[in-house]
């Protein structure tokens, strides 16, 4: 008698989880699906209702409904590009991409996504019609004013015994510089000089023996840009994009010297002034209260931009900047984050 009860108590057992597993079936389909109907009609039917979890499939109206919503919707989210320009104080700026919906992309995301789920809006970047390129030998100061990027360029032809502390603030931070070398010190610390780039930051040229380019006959001025992108070539293997005169010194010559070389002048927006011995503190406070979209924040290898580097950091990070290297900053191309998503269908 006793087995016998225990039979029944087990068969009870065993039937109770079977409804309770059929049970989570349903709210599982009707959670990725949206739809009960299909497995509702399915058991009076006597069809098998063990589905393979997914989105149901949609009529070939359900679908053309979908993706005309889709193109309907793409023309209030197109974001046209911004060329380009010639700024009468700013001289060259760079220009910025627009933003398209991907429509093929969208609809391919969207036939897999439950019905219930926002439309997955995808995106590509149209780029300018004109770029930085297309403006000539034109000196460049900042990136894109639409573009919340901004840059640390350090010009090193001292300042060794700063540079690994330098280095460690930037590698804690998760953040990546551009490096202008002046020619003369590459040539004596290549050592130092593979360490950065092995830490993923951006070298460029800065002259060979830091000069005052403007005085400079061209065919010096041409030598000097010359030797240190020959250098880097060599000993780093770096194909370069940018030129920084030293001390911001350089004339019409200068910015052609360097296009022919296949390199575009660069100076700064903010300057630390660093080589005055500053602060750390007077630096955070100057950056902070000059920060824009796109700003170059010129330094050198310092004990003073040592020591406000991390604040420095910490400001542009607070005000919702990103911060890349000079190529980053003066690409066309759009800060990381969109925001992807829309409406149900």
């Amino acid at each position: 008698m006793g087995l016998d009860m225990l039979g029944v108590g087990d068969m009870a057992l065993r039937k109770a989880t079977a409804i309770a597993a059929s049970i989570l079936m349903v709210l599982v389909f009707i959670r990725l699906n949206g739809d009960i109907h299909a497995f509702i009609h399915a058991v009076k039917a006597g069809e098998d209702a063990t589905f393979a979890f997914g989105p149901p499939s949609l009529s070939e109206e359900e679908k053309r409904e979908l993706y005309n919503r889709i193109v309907a919707e793409a023309e209030t989210r197109y974001i046209e590009p911004i060329d380009a320009r010639i700024d009468r104080v700013w001289r060259a700026i760079p220009g910025y991409n627009g933003l398209a919906v991907d429509i093929e992309r969208t609809y391919e995301e969207a036939l897999k996504a439950p019905r219930i789920e926002p439309i997955p809006f995808r995106y590509k970047e149209i780029e300018p019609q004109i770029g930085l390129k297309d403006l000539g030998a034109q000196p460049i100061y900042r990136g894109n004013p639409n573009k919340r990027m901004v840059s640390f360029m350090i010009n090193v032809a001292w300042g060794n015994e700063y540079l690994d502390p330098i280095l460690e603030t930037l590698a804690r931070e998760n953040v990546k510089a551009t490096f202008f070398l002046d020619g003369s010190w590459l040539k004596k610390n290549v050592d130092m000089a593979k360490k950065i780039v092995d830490a993923g930051h951006e070298l460029s040229n800065h002259a060979y023996s830091h000069p005052d380019m403007k005085n400079l006959s061209r065919s010096d001025q041409y030598t000097q840009i010359a030797r240190t992108e020959q250098l880097l070539k060599e000993q780093l293997g770096i194909e370069n994009r940018w030129f920084a005169p030293p001390s911001g010194s350089y004339n019409g010559a200068t910015v052609q010297i360097a296009k022919e070389q296949g390199l575009q002048t660069v100076l700064w927006t903010i300057d630390t002034v660093d080589w005055m011995k500053p602060s750390a503190e007077s630096i955070v406070r100057k950056i902070d209260a000059k920060l824009e979209p796109g700003a170059l924040i010129l330094m050198h290898p310092t004990a003073s931009s040592r020591d406000a580097l991390a604040g420095m950091i910490a400001s542009a990070k607070a005000k919702g900047y990103f911060i890349g290297t000079v190529r980053e900053t003066l690409s066309s191309e759009r800060t990381p984050a969109v925001v992807e998503g829309g409406d149900g269908f």
